[in-house]
This record gives structure tokens, C-alpha cells and sequence, in this order.
């Protein structure tokens, strides 16, 4: 039977997402950046895609005969003052992608996408149907070239790119780690859409493997959460069994499990004093054992991926720290779809290290909003596309 009681203590990330004042949920998973990554320019000067130039931020260590090692702590003492922040699955909007196409460099990267994906994305994020920009598939490339258009936007804004270049950390919800990786030069906007789109593919197989289902729970801390799981694993077999999949922010946290051991987390919610649940929309348990299938075919990807260290601290959903050594990206990666997401963690970290000014890129607000719950005081500016 499938054990999934992988329990992780609060540093780990992934994809929920707080979508209205109501505190209701739905599920939520590089452009230009400053002097070590650089765009490449068409002969219009419009912006088409990543290369690295220089990494005079990065130190290398030098291990046997000429190789190099990267050490993977260097971030480790990162002072954020200004952040790009990237959402993830369940931000997807009808209507989103419009807005780029009145900015060339943004166009052009859903038309890159079309070659890639094989099917017109552009279209089904501004015309639908819902029910398909909502799938799995789907949503999680949509939101991806979606969220680096929209750095693409505030580039061509008055102060845009002062902005752009003043940021020094970057993170994004489960999905939005790939966004926010892009936009820090670890890999270019055609690999990161490559490895989303192959991740969507595997998350949605591995979800119609099993019956399985995530709820969100409204209203109680991390502890009287994980109390609810105890209660309801108690009487549903192991493969039913579930466990806290994202650490979202104070009073919301997502259960992932099998369906009957969600059933048993709702019919129970009420007694442990939850205001309320949300199921969620979602193609089945992210962020736990149910998700070990995706997890080989995110490895074999990764592996053939080039991926080279950011050239600013990006923060992991599942640690909540950033890393530089780019097979310990791939590692991070591939454990991601299985690991509860360390999102809470990731916000009091960084505004407690100083963080003044954020800016959340892409569809929705749902990241703002999160800021919010944890420092009414905190600032988060979106530039949408």
C-alpha cells in the first residue's frame, strides 16, 4: 500500500492558492534579469529569449582535474530588499494573455510556445473554454509564459526596467518555481516551458492513477491541521491516508490524499473548529506519495536539461531556501511534486530578513493576498498580462 505520511516540518513548498477575501482557495507551480543573464535581442531590439553572459556574482570551487563544483550554500545569506514573486496552478484566468500582445518581446513568447506545446496557447487563455485552460496540462504552461510576459510588460513601463534590475530574490508557488528559475537565468524560457509542460503531463498521469482529491482548511494552524489527519487517518486504510500538502499561509493550509481520507478530513473538519473546507479543483493529491509516478519522468527531463546556477537566490518550495549548485536544482525539482510546499515559510523568512518592495508577476493576486495574511503591512505591486 502507498504510505503518505511523509510528514515535513515547516520548511518545505507547493501549490495552493488564496483567491478571495473569503479566504475560499483553488489550487495554484527568463526574462531579462540583471548583469549575468541577458535577453537576446532580435534586429527590432525585441526581447526573444535567455542566454548567460557572465557570472562574476557566482564563486566557483574547483574540485578533481578541471572540473567545477559549484557550492551550493552561496545564497545562503541572502538580504532580499526587492523580490519577484510567480504563481502557480489555480491562478489561470480567461481573458489572461491578452494584454501582452500590445508589447512584442511578450507576443513573441506565446508564439515560442505555440512551436513548442503544438497547440495555439494564446487562444485558450484569452477565448477558453474554462474547463480547459483549467486543466492540469494546460493551465501549468499557461501560467508560465503568461507570468514572463508580464516581466515583459513592466519592462516597457516607465521605470520597468530599473525595476527588473534592482530585484535580488525570487520565488514562486509550487509551479511558479520554474517562472521564477527562467526569470533568474538557471534555464531559458524554451527549457523551462519544456520541463512545465512535461511536469503537467506527469502530474495530471500520476493523478488519474488513483482517486485522490486535495481540501483546503480554513481557519486552524499548522498543529490543529495535522491533528485533523491523525483523526481522519485513523479510520480509513493506507492507501486512503492524507497529510498537510502546502503550508499556504496562517489559517489556510491544503490536505492532499485519498478521496476517502479527504472525506474523512471534511466530515470531521467542523469538530477540530475549522471555519470552513474547500474541496479544490484539482486533478488529484499533489504534493505527496500519490505523485511518485511523475517523479522518474521529471528526473530523465531534468537530467537532460542544462540547467546553470541563478544568478540571484530563487527559494525552493520544498526547504525554503535557495541553492546555487544546478544538480541540486535538478534534485529539488524532481522531489517538488512530492514534497508539501514550505510556502509560509517562505514569506516570514523574507520579510524578516528585510524585505521591502515585491511584485507579483502574472495572473491573479493570490500571491498578494497571502503576503497580506502574514504582514498587513507587506507590499506587493502585480503587473499582470
Amino acid at each position: 500500500m502507498r504510505s503518505l505520511l511523509h510528514r515535513t516540518p515547516p520548511l518545505k513548498a507547493h501549490c495552493l492558492i488564496l483567491r478571495t477575501t473569503t479566504m475560499a482557495t483553488s489550487y495554484s507551480s527568463s526574462l531579462l534579469l540583471p548583469p549575468s543573464v541577458s535577453l537576446n535581442k532580435s534586429r527590432n531590439g525585441s526581447s526573444l529569449g535567455f542566454s548567460s553572459v557572465n557570472r562574476s556574482r557566482v564563486s566557483m570551487s574547483v574540485s578533481a582535474g578541471s572540473q567545477t563544483t559549484l557550492n551550493d550554500s552561496l545564497f545562503a545569506d541572502y538580504k532580499p530588499s526587492s523580490a519577484f514573486l510567480f504563481p502557480g496552478q489555480g491562478a489561470q484566468a480567461i481573458g489572461m494573455g491578452k494584454e501582452a500582445q500590445s508589447v512584442a518581446a511578450a507576443a513573441d513568447l506565446y508564439t515560442k510556445a505555440n512551436n513548442i506545446l503544438g497547440y495555439d496557447l494564446l487562444d485558450i487563455c484569452v477565448n477558453g473554454p474554462k474547463e480547459k485552460l483549467d486543466s492540469t496540462v494546460i493551465s501549468q504552461p499557461a501560467i508560465y509564459v503568461t507570468s514572463l510576459a508580464a516581466v515583459e510588460l513592466l519592462r516597457v513601463r516607465e521605470g520597468g526596467e530599473q525595476i527588473i534590475n534592482s530585484v535580488d530574490v525570487t520565488c514562486g508557488l509550487s509551479l511558479g518555481e520554474y517562472t521564477a528559475l527562467a526569470f533568474a537565468g538557471a534555464f531559458s524560457f524554451e527549457d523551462g516551458l519544456k520541463l512545465v509542460k512535461l511536469r503537467g503531463e506527469a502530474m495530471q498521469a500520476a493523478a488519474d492513477a488513483a482517486k485522490s482529491a486535495m481540501v483546503s482548511i480554513i481557519g486552524l494552524d499548522s498543529e490543529k491541521v495535522q491533528q485533523l489527519c491523525d483523526a481522519a487517518n485513523q479510520e480509513v486504510e493506507e492507501a486512503d491516508k492524507v497529510q498537510i500538502a502546502n503550508y499556504l499561509c496562517p489559517g489556510n493550509y491544503a490536505v492532499s490524499g485519498g478521496l476517502k481520507g479527504i472525506e474523512a478530513v471534511e466530515a470531521k473538519a467542523k469538530s477540530f473548529k475549522a471555519r470552513m473546507t474547500v474541496r479544490l479543483a484539482v486533478a488529484g493529491a499533489f504534493h505527496t506519495s500519490f505523485m511518485e509516478p511523475a517523479v522518474s519522468r521529471l528526473e530523465a527531463a531534468l537530467a537532460s536539461t542544462e540547467i546553470r546556477s541563478p544568478r540571484i537566490p530563487v527559494i525552493s518550495n520544498v526547504d525554503a531556501q535557495p541553492h546555487a549548485d544546478p544538480d541540486t536544482i535538478k534534485k529539488i525539482l524532481a522531489r517538488q511534486v512530492t514534497s508539501p510546499v514550505q510556502w509560509e515559510t517562505t514569506v516570514k523568512t523574507l520579510l524578516s530578513k528585510g524585505l521591502k518592495s515585491s511584485y507579483e508577476l502574472g495572473p491573479g493576486k493570490v500571491i498578494a493576498g497571502i503576503f497580506k495574511r502574514v504582514d498587513k503591512s507587506a507590499s506587493v505591486e502585480n503587473i499582470s498580462a
